[in-house]
């Protein structure tokens, strides 16, 4: 699919926002007044930014407050409520931290798996999709996950449980690479399988269905060189993990942390920008492009 700037952004900053959160909630940095409100005031713009940026995406931006109603069947408007509801609980124990210096256990207890729930309800948004076998696998939200606890504990300042996880997420990366590439052969879907013709022999294209460009092919059918997607996987992961996991091992300073944030960020919206260039819908076998 073609990568938008606006979701890029959207997955990049929610992700690391509500996985800010998701340590402030469980108490991790122990901080209050002004030194937690830096915190909170990260967290909120990372995952607010990252969810305004998402309305950019839209078609019509003015009817965004219409997805809440449809949260039976809606991964997007579970994800609206998720984020709604976690902000709003994480508001109310910032409260209590910042200005009465209060830690209301319970309540970032819930806050943080409400951090938690909207990262996963974002990434089944995209694992439902059975026209993108790239992205139809249970890793799908694992990595999801992954990145944004090992990002939350990053710039949480929690060297201990940020290694290790980075550590994971890499992993994780890694296996989603490995899947992600068999993923349209293991689906058993063809150009045969989708006109019904496939028992019938090989089926082929006579001619392209259309001689110029269109909607599909715009928004849809996105092809990436081999070459291209190898280098810049190598740059994501080494920005991404390599590189943070590198400067946490030196002693700790304010300046090491910050550009072990800067180098997670950067990593992050590369392998974001693959994540959707190198979806392969399904519609692009019409197209000869799979």
């Amino acid at each position: 699919m073609h990568p938008a700037p606006s979701v890029i952004l959207f997955t990049t900053l929610s992700g690391l926002g509500f996985g800010l959160l998701f340590f402030l909630g469980l108490g991790f940095p122990n901080v209050s007044g002004w030194v937690a409100f830096v915190f909170f005031a990260i967290a909120y713009a990372l995952s607010v930014g990252g969810l305004m940026a998402s309305t950019f995406h839209l078609g019509h931006p003015e009817r965004a407050l219409k997805a809440f109603t449809q949260w039976k069947t809606s991964w997007l408007s579970r994800e609206g409520w998720c984020a709604v509801l976690a902000l709003l609980v994480m508001g109310l124990y910032a409260i209590g931290v910042i200005f009465l210096n209060q830690r209301w256990s319970g309540l970032g207890l819930i806050g943080s798996l409400l951090s938690l729930a909207t990262v996963f309800t974002t990434s089944m948004i995209y694992t439902q999709l059975k026209t993108i076998p790239r992205w139809n696998l249970t890793l799908t939200p694992v990595m999801f996950l992954s990145f944004s606890v090992a990002g939350g504990a990053l710039l949480a300042g929690q060297t201990a449980f940020a290694i290790p996880l980075l550590l994971i997420a890499a992993l994780v990366q890694i296996l989603y690479w490995r899947s992600g590439d068999q993923a349209l052969a293991n689906s058993g879907t063809n150009l045969g399988t989708a006109t019904g013709l496939g028992d019938r022999g090989s089926v082929r294209a006579f001619e392209p269905p259309h001689t110029g460009t269109n909607y599909l092919l715009r928004e849809f059918v996105h092809v990436v060189g081999r070459k291209h997607a190898d280098k810049l996987r190598a740059i994501s992961f080494a920005l991404a993990f390599v590189v943070p996991v590198g400067l946490l091992i030196l002693p700790f300073n304010h300046l090491v942390g910050a550009l072990a944030v800067l180098s997670h960020m950067a990593g992050i919206a590369t392998s974001r920008w693959l994540f959707f260039a190198q979806a392969e819908h399904v519609v692009g076998l019409y197209y000869g492009k799979r």
